[in-house]
This record gives C-alpha cells, structure tokens and sequence, in this order.
C-alpha cells in the first residue's frame, strides 16, 4: 500500500470510529483545524522505527502547528505483544530526547489487547486501528482540554459500556470499512 491509502485508512477509522463515536471528545478539533500529523513509517525493523519516532517528536517539538502527530508503522511491529514491549523504548526516547513530560505517546494496533481481558473482549476494540500506531500527544495540550471536560475519568468507562451496547459485530464492521 502506498502512503496516501494508509494515511486515507487511518483518516476514515479516526472520522468514522474515534470522532464518530466520540471515543476522544478531544479529537474532532483538532482534524477539522488541519492539526493532525499523519506520518507513515517506512520502517522494517525496531530500529529504523525508534529513528523515525525521533524525528516525528522532533517535528512536533518544532512545529507548533501541529497539535498530535500519528506514527502509523505499517511494516514493524504487527505481533502485538512485540508493539507492547516496543513501547517501553519509545518512552525511553522520550526521556532520552528530554521530553519526558512534555509528550505523551498513546498506542493503537489492530490487535490490541488490555491486561487480564481475552482477545475478542468488546473492551480491546477501543484502542485498534486499522495498523500500528504510536499516537504522540502534548501534554500541555491535553491537561488544558481535560481541565475544562467534565469527568474525562469517566471516558474510557463510557467508551466500553458504548462498545458493549453495540457488539463486536458492529465494531468489527466499522473497523473494516473503507
């Protein structure tokens, strides 16, 4: 697949299941002001990735335009067990590059899976995307928009009650369209 595809694939489960069900009341925003940036890895292996996550933090740190960027990681990383564990070196890039603190990164993969839930629980449908991802965020950004939300303890809670009233069935069916 090309970038534009992966990017168009990303876009449309991000507008039709995070915005749409309104998993992240946060997000609608910041697509419709253009401040989303969709990054595709070209990476094959860990190494190239963490490179590559280096330099999207990098950018975000430069361009203050630029509110989140996604590090969609097509090619590495599709075990997701593999995903979980890369996760810790991602924040060690974080803290690294100083930036502990500053940037948070969010995880999305198309098997997601929470401790101490089986595979196809409704639950793990909340964080899958159609591929990998690494979501970076500005904390800054997100304490002021958490601030002036009532009860943001309260969204992953409802998300999950919001999937189980629907069936997996469905969600599986919104995570494959195209």
């Amino acid at each position: 697949m090309n970038h534009d595809n992966i990017i168009n694939s990303v876009r449309q489960w991000l507008e039709t299941v995070v915005i749409g069900l309104n998993l992240c009341p946060f997000a609608k925003r910041e697509l419709v002001n253009n401040r989303i940036n969709f990054i595709v890895s070209d990476a094959n292996n860990e190494l190239d990735l963490l490179d590559d996550l280096k330099q999207a933090l990098k950018q975000l740190n430069d361009d203050h335009s630029i509110e989140t960027s996604l590090l969609i990681h097509p090619n590495v990383l599709q075990n997701f067990t593999d995903y979980n564990q890369f996760l810790d070196y991602a924040d060690d890039v974080l803290y690294d590059m100083k930036l502990d603190g500053v940037y948070q990164i969010a995880s999305f993969h198309p098997d997601y899976q929470f401790a101490d839930t089986h595979i196809d629980d409704v639950e793990n449908y909340t964080n899958r995307s159609p591929y990998p991802l690494l979501h970076l965020l500005r904390e800054e950004s997100l304490e002021k928009a958490v601030a002036n939300y009532p009860h943001p303890e309260q969204i992953p809670e409802r998300n999950i009650a919001l999937f189980r009233e629907m069936g997996v069935d469905k969600i599986r069916a919104l995570l494959n369209a195209k």
